[in-house]
């Protein structure tokens, strides 16, 4: 009788692995590729998010350059000086002007600012009722006259723009408004009825334009003539 051998164990493979270790092979290649494609999958996810992320960013950044200029532009414009706060400081720095020559000439006065039809307009007011301020009027407002022009020299040296401020004095131009009305209305009246060309004395700048105001409204015309100091006004028939 043969002897039978029965073989026990796992089958093999063809290489000569037995079936188990096949198994454990695949089984390890099978993790290996797991997680391989799980690496891969949150290589993949991080670098969306990464991007995502980036682009959430760019688009909160800050402004360009040039968008940043532009506003700053913008802004420097936009703190500009308005015309009356330039005119403020006209008055201000005519104001402390004017002070100073209070106290070398040893006069009081206080002085007043406004800003009215476009100008910086200054008054030295002494409220004693004394004469004292008569000095810097003069006669006929000559030195009034000079001193609002030094005035006006003294803001443009700081301010470097040409000032147009008014200076009065005790009142001296309100009063003298009033004369200057009443002799352009005379003016008016004598050329309405003797239908001829009128001529008034000299006068400067600030007394020309009160008359001519006065003339214009009445319905006449008139004209300043002359130069220098004998410029005045001529009032013509309508």
């Amino acid at each position: 009788m043969s002897d039978s051998t029965e073989t026990t164990g796992s089958p093999t493979t063809d290489n000569g692995t037995t079936a188990e270790q096949a198994e454990v092979v695949d089984s390890a290649q099978d993790s290996t590729a797991a997680d391989a494609a799980r690496n891969s999958a949150e290589t993949t996810a991080q670098g969306t998010a990464e991007s995502t992320a980036e682009g959430s960013t760019a688009s909160t950044a800050e402004p360009s350059d040039g968008t940043a200029v532009k506003d700053d532009s913008a802004d420097a414009a936009s703190s500009r000086p308005s015309r009356t706060e330039l005119l403020e400081e006209e008055g201000d720095i005519a104001a402390d002007y004017l002070e100073e020559l209070l106290d070398v000439t040893d006069l009081d006065g206080d002085i007043d600012i406004d800003v009215a039809d476009g100008r910086a307009q200054l008054a030295i007011l002494n409220d004693d009722g004394d004469d004292g301020l008569d000095v810097l009027v003069g006669r006929d407002g000559q030195v009034l006259t000079a001193l609002q022009e030094l005035t006006r020299l003294t803001v443009q040296a700081q301010t470097g723009q040409r000032s147009w401020l008014m200076l009065d004095i005790d009142g001296y131009r309100d009063r003298r408004k009033d004369d200057l009305r009443k002799v352009a209305s005379e003016a008016v009246e004598s050329v309405q009825s003797e239908g001829r060309t009128v001529s008034l004395r000299p006068m400067n700048s600030f007394e020309r334009k009160v008359v001519h105001d006065v003339v214009a409204k009445a319905g006449l015309r008139s004209e300043s003539e002359g130069e220098g100091d004998h410029r005045h006004v001529v009032v013509h028939p309508a």
